[in-house]
């Protein structure tokens, strides 16, 4: 049984920007650890694995939300309206099969990102303003039974392994 989770959650530099998130695990970061050295992790940058570079410009998905850019409904573009929706949903496609490949059973996903966003991505306007909707990776995963949690959601990611997998949970997740 395993978790997926954004590379730049575990320090991979992957980022638009070309640096990690893994300054916002702070709270979780013995925990992200213990599972690491388990084996439990998959790391998977969607954004990347579509073909894109590192650093690269940022996007925002337009006209929708994750599941309409799948739908041909939304475009993923950059602020000088570069496409790179295509990108987007093969790094998605490829984030699903590495999941389904490997059995696994949820996802840790960076928020507000055109890809990993779960909870509310950013509304298209380059503003900094989000709106609800999920990111394209977030949505093909969810649409395939996986659900996807965000690091402010990690203490709900902590009770569905519990309710959902109870020995996994016995046995790789701190109680302290």
């Amino acid at each position: 049984m395993k978790l997926l989770v954004s590379a730049c959650l575990m320090g991979q530099p992957v980022r638009y920007d070309g640096r990690a998130n893994d300054d916002k695990t702070d709270n979780f970061r013995h925990q992200l650890q213990r599972w690491q050295k388990a084996g439990i992790l998959i790391p998977v940058c969607p954004e990347v694995a579509g073909g894109l570079p590192t650093p690269r410009p940022a996007a925002e998905i337009i006209q929708g939300d994750g599941s309409a850019v799948l739908q041909g409904k939304a475009r993923i573009i950059s602020r000088s309206a570069e496409d790179f929706t295509r990108e987007f949903i093969s790094g998605a496609q490829q984030a699903l099969t590495c999941a389904q490949h490997n059995g696994v059973v949820a996802a840790l996903l960076a928020a507000r990102s055109p890809s990993c966003g779960s909870d509310g991505i950013y509304n298209g306007e380059f503003n900094a303003t989000l709106r609800q909707g999920m990111g394209v990776t977030a949505a093909l995963l969810s649409e395939h039974g996986i659900p996807c949690f965000s690091l402010e959601r990690f203490s709900e990611l902590l009770q569905w392994l519990r309710q959902q997998h109870p020995m996994f949970a016995r046995q790789f997740i701190d109680e302290s």
